[in-house]
């Protein structure tokens, strides 16, 4: 009986969790939407415009506070990975960078199958291409500098500590494989080759997370990525 009651509370534990986790996405998908109604806007209504950039700007601030301290938080009460800080050496530094070199041979293996028209452009970055056209600095500016972060705290550093919590070896390869693949659906929507795409880029995050056990090396290598896609 004690048995049964652990494992139905361990089940109702994990629902929540999961309650938990969607509704971090659910809010940072509603910042995005603001931005896509700002960039709506800007052509025709320039003053609009403006005042969905003020609201979007408020609310990432709320929303970056927010899943920041519920990530510390989460750390605090339980870190068996030993996830925190992990200092800038050279060495760390060198690896940062031939982790960012791989994520480069993956998007630049995914444009040349594309320029020979075995795969079409990602449905994603061409609508993210379009919104850059429509209104420039602020759609970068969330790629680049806000999108690395929010996504990061959510879908490597919160979502392995939720689902993922021990250390042992097999459960961090699952749980990068996981947070990896839900990375590349997030992105893509649908089963097709280019969520393999961006699942890679999502394994090599998660990879990150787990080598460095500091995310701010993630969000650093997201955004140099972003950065490139991008400018």
């Amino acid at each position: 009986m004690n048995n049964l009651s652990s494992g139905f509370s361990a089940v109702i534990n994990w629902l929540l969790r999961a309650i938990w986790w969607i509704g971090f996405i659910v809010i940072y998908l509603f910042d995005t939407s603001i931005l896509s109604l700002a960039t709506s806007q800007a052509k025709q209504q320039p003053l609009l415009a403006n005042r969905s950039i003020g609201i979007m700007l408020i609310y990432s601030a709320l929303l970056l506070a927010f899943i920041s301290w519920r990530y510390h938080r989460q750390l605090a009460v339980q870190n068996p990975k030993h996830l925190g800080r992990t200092p800038a050496t050279v060495e760390h530094i060198l690896q940062l960078v031939g982790l960012f070199v791989l994520m480069l041979v993956i998007q630049f293996s995914w444009s040349f199958l594309i320029s020979q028209h075995i795969l079409a452009t990602p449905a994603n970055q061409t609508a993210l291409n379009q919104q850059v056209l429509q209104l420039p600095f602020w759609n970068l500016a969330y790629s680049i500098c806000f999108a690395p972060v929010i996504e990061e705290l959510i879908f490597r550093g919160i979502f392995l500590n939720y689902f993922f919590r021990s250390n042992k070896r097999w459960v961090n390869f699952l749980g990068v494989f996981v947070s990896g693949l839900i990375f590349g659906m997030m992105h893509v929507g649908s089963f097709s080759p280019t969520l393999l795409m961006y699942s890679a880029l999502g394994w090599v995050l998660g990879f990150t997370y787990l080598h460095f056990r500091d995310i701010r090396y993630n969000i650093a290598l997201h955004f140099m990525n972003n950065a490139l896609s991008l400018l």
